[in-house]
This record gives C-alpha cells, sequence and structure tokens, in this order.
C-alpha cells in the first residue's frame, strides 16, 4: 500500500468534518459559559466588597484560590475518567455544577458561603476542557488540530467579554434607581442578579452533553515502543511525566505565566475605578469590545499559522507563537496599569490582549504533539492544573497581598503592575532551553522538524 493510500485510509478514520465541528462549536459554546461564570465576579468586585464588608485580600481568594483550589485538583481525576469513561456525560455533569453553583453565588450572604460556591464552580469547570481536548484530537488528524483548537480557545476571550456585557449592563441598570425583585427570592441586588443570569443558562446546555455522541477514540504511542498502546493508568502516567519532568515544567511554565498575567488582570476594574475614576460598567463595556475585536482574530490567525507551518514539517511552531506571545504579554502587561490615563490603559491592554490570545490558542496543539493518546486526557488535566494553581493562587492573589500590605488600596496599579515582571523574566531567559527540549520530544514521536539541528536518538530528558 502507498503512501497516499495509507493516510488516505486514516484520514477516513475521523468523523466526518460537519461531526467534527458541530461538536467543537458546542464545546466552545461551553466553554465561553465557563468563562462567563468564571470572570462575572471580577466586574462585581466592588459592591460585592461593600455588601459582604470583605478586604481586598479576601476578595483575591475569592478570585484565586477558591476557583483553583478544586479546579487543579480535580483535574486529574477527571482527566482519567476522560481517558477511559464516556466524556460527554462527564462533560454534562460538570456544566450542570458549575452553573448551578453560579447561580447559588448570587445567594451568598458571607464570606465562606462565597467561597464554598466558587469552589463548585471549580470542581464542574475541570471536567470540561481535558474531555474537550481528547474529543477534538479523537476527532481532527495532527496537522488539522490548530483551528479547532484555536476556535475553541477563543471562548476566553468570547466568555469574558460576554460576562462584560452583562455586568455592564446590570450595574447600569442597577443606577437607573428601579428594584431587582424576583420571585420567591424577592428583591435581590444587582451583583446578586448577575450571577444568576448568567449561571442558570448552562443547565440547559448539559442535557444537549448527555444525549451527544463522542467520537471513537484512537490510539497515538511514541515511535520508541517504551509505553504500550494499553497503558495510561494513573501511576504510568505520572511515571511517564516525571522521566520528562524538565520538558513538561519548562513548557508549563510558559502557559502558567499566561494565567498569572490573565488572572491578576481580574483587578483591573477595581484598578481602572480607584486609578482614573471608571465607573465599573464603563471599563466592563470598553473591555468587552476590546476582548471581542482583538483576541478571537488573534487566536485564529495564531491557529491558522500553527497548522500552516506543521503541515510543512516545523512541528514546534506552537511553541515557538506561544513564547512570542510571551515577548508581547509581559511588558504591556506591566504598562497597562502605570498608564497616565484610562484610554491610554486601554491601548496597552489591546496589545496584551494579543500576547494572552496568541499563547492561549497554541497551548495545547503543542502539547497534544509530545503526549500519548492513552494518558492525553491526564496530561491535559495536568497542564490545566499547573496554569490554574500557577494563574488563580499567584494571581489575583498577590495583588490583593500587595494591594492590603505593601503599597496601599488607594495604590492599586502598582500591585497590578508587578506579577507579570516577576514571573515573567525567569521564563524569558529560559525559552531557548524550554524549546531544545521540546523539540527532542518531539524527536520521540517521530516529529520533530527534519530542518531543524534536532537529537533524534534521545527520546527523553529522564
Amino acid at each position: 500500500m502507498t503512501d497516499t493510500a495509507t493516510t488516505q485510509r486514516a484520514a477516513k478514520a475521523y468523523p466526518a468534518p460537519i461531526v467534527a465541528w458541530s461538536m467543537v462549536i458546542l464545546l466552545t459554546l461551553a466553554y465561553i459559559l465557563s468563562f462567563v461564570d468564571r470572570f462575572i465576579l471580577s466586574l462585581l468586585v466592588e459592591p460585592i466588597k461593600a455588601d459582604l464588608d470583605l478586604t481586598d485580600t479576601q476578595i483575591g481568594l475569592l478570585l484565586g484560590p477558591a476557583f483553583a483550589l478544586f479546579y487543579a485538583t480535580m483535574g486529574l481525576p477527571f482527566g482519567w475518567l476522560a481517558d477511559k469513561k464516556r466524556r460527554t456525560w462527564i462533560v454534562a455533569f460538570g456544566i450542570a455544577l458549575w452553573s448551578l453553583a453560579t447561580a447559588f453565588s448570587g445567594l451568598a450572604k458571607n464570606f465562606w458561603q462565597m467561597f464554598t460556591a466558587r469552589m463548585s464552580v471549580g470542581v464542574g469547570e475541570a471536567t470540561l476542557s481535558p474531555c474537550a481536548m481528547s474529543m477534538i484530537a479523537d476527532s481532527f488528524p495532527p496537522d488539522s488540530r490548530g483551528k479547532p483548537i484555536a476556535v475553541y480557545s477563543t471562548a476566553m476571550s468570547l466568555g469574558a467579554a460576554t460576562a462584560s456585557f452583562v455586568g455592564a449592563a446590570i450595574l447600569t441598570w442597577a443606577k437607573s434607581g428601579e428594584q431587582i425583585e424576583l420571585p420567591v427570592l424577592g428583591i435581590v441586588a444587582p451583583w446578586q442578579f448577575a450571577f444568576l443570569v448568567v449561571g442558570l443558562p448552562g443547565v440547559l446546555l448539559s442535557a444537549i452533553f448527555f444525549v451527544m455522541r463522542e467520537p471513537p477514540r484512537r490510539q497515538v504511542i511514541p515511535i520508541s515502543g517504551e509505553i504500550s498502546d494499553q497503558s495510561g493508568t494513573f501511576i504510568e502516567t505520572v511515571r511517564y511525566v516525571g522521566q520528562r519532568w524538565a520538558t513538561f515544567l519548562g513548557f508549563f511554565s510558559i502557559f502558567s505565566l499566561m494565567t498569572i498575567v490573565a488572572y491578576s488582570q481580574g483587578w483591573m476594574a477595581a484598578t481602572f475605578s480607584r486609578t482614573w475614576g471608571w465607573a465599573p460598567e464603563d471599563y466592563a463595556l470598553v473591555n468587552a469590545f476590546i476582548l471581542i475585536g482583538v483576541a478571537p482574530i488573534t487566536i485564529n490567525i495564531a491557529g491558522w499559522i500553527s497548522d500552516k507551518q506543521t503541515a510543512k514539517g516545523k512541528m514546534d511552531t506552537p511553541l515557538v507563537l506561544a513564547m512570542i506571545g510571551v515577548l508581547i504579554m509581559v511588558p504591556s502587561g506591566v504598562a497597562i496599569s502605570l498608564m497616565p490615563s484610562g484610554e491610554i490603559a486601554f491601548v496597552m491592554s489591546a496589545i496584551n490582549t494579543v500576547g494572552i490570545a496568541m499563547i492561549s490558542a497554541v497551548g495545547v496543539t503543542a502539547l497534544l504533539n509530545i503526549t500519548p493518546s492513552t494518558m492525553r486526557g491526564q496530561i491535559v488535566a495536568l497542564y490545566y492544573m499547573c496554569m490554574s494553581i500557577a494563574g488563580l493562587m499567584l494571581g489575583p492573589t498577590s495583588v490583593g497581598l500587595l494591594s492590603d500590605y505593601v503599597f496601599g488600596a488607594d495604590q492599586l496599579r502598582y500591585a497590578l503592575a508587578l506579577p507579570p515582571l516577576i514571573f515573567g523574566i525567569p521564563v524569558i531567559l529560559l525559552m531557548p532551553t524550554i524549546r531544545r527540549l521540546y523539540n527532542r520530544e518531539l524527536a520521540a514521536f517521530g516529529l520533530a522538524d527534519q530542518t531543524a539541528d534536532t537529537p533524534h536518538s534521545e527520546p527523553s530528558n529522564a
């Protein structure tokens, strides 16, 4: 059989494009809802802080650790389930859980009730990406995954933009003086109504995933033959990653930096308010237009370039694009809150969004190239766990602590400027080493760039 015939037969093994892309669209919609539920809190910092009598440190804990605690730790067991069980049912459960937990956030009366609700949101959302990336990988060949993963990744910006629009509308409505009265619940504050509005629709989407068919699993293992096509237990996955600890640690550091910068910006609305006197709804509206206008275009261009260059044999293109994104994101992230006016700060924010979008677009594409299919859900879950722990624990929490104990609440802008600088410089210095280790791992799968000076004889960095 010729190579062409083999390629054609392999291509036919994947689901029909209309089936595969329909699945991607539904997964993207779910991801959008998850980010709406995740980001709505950041736009409501000031009214929640006032009504629940919270400190900036407590707000930082709600923005970060409350969500990350279970989002990160539950990702691994859900990743294991994604490798073994029906993924669409796992996603259906997760959507229902995080949607109901978001709605409950609007009923919280104190810090600990809100903390518990945000933890439950984290548990639900931990189900999605390990299952989504596993299903996408089983639906598209390696040189065609960049576009669907990029489309899925647009949910980060579209979800944040949707949250901004909803938050702006509700905060504007609140200033009209009209009371919000609901059946059973009675009169609720605008921030409580916001959680209810964005939380409940997800329950309907969960029903769709419960009846959806998922793609058949495909087996992909390293050409070195060091693992069998039946492996994939948790212990084997830990051993596999441990033997390549330097590769995965360096790889994860790039994308963890992205989440540190992105999640620290949960303080952006409060910074605009305290520094330049912008009302939260005005900030939210402008921010939404920036996210919609910049991020989806950047993400899809990055996905297109990734597929185009990968098809030419340059398999490390996704990682290279992420590194370029870091070089854009770090300086612009430092500069945003140091600008002399809110208008100029938004210009820097748009540039920063380009960097963040580039990184988020290609992370899983790059990861799947060095991940055995039998461990795909677990390693993707580990990827999201590392990003979540770093981003949500270090990002918003560090800003809150710096505000309370170093700069003072009135100088929040300086607390916001520090995380990209502190965490960004080490990653930038390590990027050449990270790329070299990544290319070495590509060689183990027979995917190394033949034009690069890559050592093909060393499949791991054990």
